[in-house]
């Protein structure tokens, strides 16, 4: 059997017909807007030799992406006026979460999410998206002001996990995403999570309690990354395929346990390569989630909003 192809290798030609259409698009060529969309074409054409051989880890190597759309390329596309919070009036403040207020749609809407950072330094100073537990209480501040002026909240969950560090559990990292998960599901708001590129277990879940969760095609949601399942189940780093395979992560996989509620298209190639359609994907989405929302009492709202995660799982009573 061929070895399956690193992903990144899989989508070079997509990268360098991309890299094209960035050329023309700062081009002062009278005839761009048509070679573009001839690219965009042969973009499609390649995607469609790719995708049927995707596999579970290709997923999770789309998903790491370092071109891939973060939290404030959403934020600055989708919203307008977006002011940035600091701190948990406790300990700090953390880059790791982003947290604010803008206009959606002409609404104030509370914005929190993940942020990894681009280049090495922004990196570091983002903690590659990892937070410690002052950005969870940040996170939750944040919620809580939404609530009192009656804001609907969105959540962009991008993480490795919650960052494991020592001093992160000497603050108090357990208690601060437990804390969350309580709070936030008695909300009396609507709470939009959106699965933009890795969710990695309490992490993601520490933001990601709500009335609808929703997922971009190639990310993944998960207890546990597949390295980490790796480690702990097979101790083999060689089993991380295998790992990725068997925790059934994916959109389509959760959408099929009732997990999430909408699985959002990405454009051909993934997110990192068409941030346009990538953006109005999910604007699209996201707008028809919260005009259902709106529409419901505080009361029918909870209610859902309790029922939806007793249902997941399986168990059996007796």
């Amino acid at each position: 059997m061929e070895k399956e192809k690193d992903f990144y290798k899989l989508e070079k030609n997509v990268i360098e017909i991309k890299q094209k259409i960035d050329d023309l698009q700062e081009s002062e060529d009278p005839l761009k807007e048509d070679k573009i969309a001839r690219l965009r074409t042969k973009i499609e054409k390649e995607w469609a030799g790719i995708a049927p051989e995707l596999t579970p880890f290709h997923f999770v190597q789309i998903a790491r992406h370092p071109q891939r759309p973060y939290t404030l390329d959403y934020i600055d596309a989708l919203f307008e006026g977006f002011i940035e919070l600091h701190g948990d009036r406790r300990a700090g403040d953390d880059p790791a979460l982003i947290a604010g207020f803008g206009f959606y749609k002409g609404k104030t809407t509370a914005v929190i999410g993940h942020q990894k950072g681009r280049s090495t330094r922004n990196r570091l100073m983002r903690n590659f998206g990892q937070p410690n537990p002052e950005g969870y209480r940040k996170a939750l501040r944040i919620m809580k002001l939404a609530e009192k002026f009656g804001f609907p909240v969105v959540t962009l969950i991008d993480t490795p996990g919650a960052y494991p560090g020592i001093q992160a559990e000497e603050r108090g990292q357990a208690e601060a995403i437990a804390n969350n998960l309580k709070e936030i599901s008695l909300l009396r708001v609507p709470v939009v999570n959106i699965v933009i590129g890795e969710g990695g277990s309490g992490g993601a879940l520490a933001v990601g309690v709500g009335d609808a969760i929703l997922m971009l095609q190639y990310s993944f949601y998960s207890v546990i990354s597949p390295e980490g399942c790796a480690a702990i189940l097979w101790k083999d780093q060689g089993a991380v395929k295998q790992a990725a395979e068997n925790l059934k992560f994916l959109a389509k996989d959760l959408k099929g346990f009732g997990i999430i509620d909408e699985i959002i298209p990405e454009p051909p190639g993934g997110a990192h390569v068409d941030y346009e359609t990538m953006f109005k994907n999910l604007d699209k989405s996201l707008q028809k989630t919260l005009s259902r929302l709106k529409n419901k009492t505080v009361e029918e709202m909870l209610n859902e909003r309790y029922e939806k995660f007793r249902q997941i799982g399986i168990y059996e009573e007796k």
